[in-house]
């Protein structure tokens, strides 16, 4: 038998329920959940602003000790390492199916038939798909690793998904070596950009953010300047920073429409903008498209990610992430039947993480 916290709505309170793990079908893994950390997207659920399932398990950002492996399960990861029950692993939030328009043209985070992880409605055919819960069972096609055992479990759950976003977003962006780099959104997800930007070479790297502590954090993890996201000359300055041209790469992860359109004033002509943030209903933004012409400017955005994103990750947290102080943004701990005091305090420190033990 499984504990596992459901999700009924928002301002409803969890449920703490008990739940029988159903038999493993082809190729589903059995995996003892050991910690999950709460995401700000789990945070757009439980608040309402973004529609979810329910019930549901919250939770994506996830560890776990492998227990059985099913039919044809084989035993190796996403990187053709061999594991075994017992092994810690962690994974990609999103399942494709492999076989369909988006799946065959490199785009599984896409497919028609996705499955996301911590996002999904309780079936009696899938009662165990998210993080806050006593165990889960991957899916078929979920694309998984082995952790190294140097790597602490609550800081290897920050790689699925805010290391893993944070990679696809500079991978959308190309080479970052000698570039200037535009953080908009310094939360936990920025922090990540700003580590790996600085890990990849970039030659200037700034980061915006309406909280002091969020900003003085971000110089830690790699930020050569910092700029409140309230001052009214803001655009002026970020422009001013960047020798009065712009960035070569703006990366938006605050998800609101005043720092969208930051993005799209402070990149430089002929540079590229990435957009992440906006996972939550925002207001519309007026574009001049004469302006994206003129200044042939690149516009991306980046959804989910790709499970290659994970995997450098779990690579970048195993390696160069140790220059940084990644359990900073870890600030509590609870347990499994905590999980309305965990999201309470969640909610007040959106720019950092709760972790929930479920050992």
């Amino acid at each position: 038998m499984s504990r596992a916290i459901l999700f009924h709505g928002p301002q409803r309170p969890f449920e703490l329920a008990a739940v029988e793990p159903p038999p493993l079908g082809p190729g589903e893994l059995l995996v003892r959940i050991l910690a999950c950390t709460i995401c700000r997207s789990d945070l757009h659920t439980h608040a309402g602003r973004r529609h979810g399932h329910t019930p549901a398990i919250l939770g994506h950002e996830i560890v776990g000790r492998i227990e059985a492996f099913g039919p044809d399960a084989a035993p190796v990861d996403l990187a053709g390492t061999p594991a075994s029950v017992g092994d810690r692993i962690t994974w990609s939030i999103v399942v494709g199916c492999g076989a369909c328009y988006f799946c065959e043209r490199d785009l599984p985070q896409k497919c028609v038939e996705l499955y996301k992880y911590g996002h999904e409605a309780v079936t009696e055919k899938r009662p165990l798909g998210g993080g806050l819960a006593d165990h889960i069972i991957l899916v078929r096609n979920t694309a998984w690793l082995r952790l190294p055992e140097k790597l602490p479990t609550p800081i290897a759950a920050l790689a699925n998904c805010a290391g893993a976003t944070a990679a696809s977003a500079l991978r959308a962006a190309g080479p970052i070596a000698g570039q200037r780099v535009l953080v908009l959104g310094a939360g936990v997800l920025g922090a990540f950009a700003c580590a790996m930007a600085s890990a990849a070479g970039a030659s200037y790297i700034a980061a915006v953010d309406p909280q002091a502590a969020c900003r003085e954090r971000a110089v830690a993890f790699g930020a050569n300047a910092t700029f409140d996201a309230a001052r009214s000359d803001l655009v002026e300055a970020l422009r001013a920073a960047a020798g009065g041209i712009g960035f070569d790469v703006v990366l938006e992860l605050a998800g609101v429409t005043p720092s969208v359109a930051t993005a799209l004033a402070a990149v430089r002509t002929g540079g590229t903008a990435i957009l992440v943030g906006s996972v939550a209903h925002c207001d519309s933004l007026p574009i001049d498209p004469e302006q994206i012409v003129r200044r042939m400017i690149t516009l991306r955005g980046v959804h989910n990610y790709h499970p290659r994103d994970l995997q450098a990750a779990v690579a970048f947290l195993a390696g160069p992430a140790a220059a940084f102080p990644f359990a900073s943004l870890l600030v509590a701990d609870y347990n499994l039947s905590d999980a309305d005091a965990a999201f309470e305090q969640a909610h007040a420190y959106p720019g950092a993480r709760i972790c929930v033990h479920c050992e």
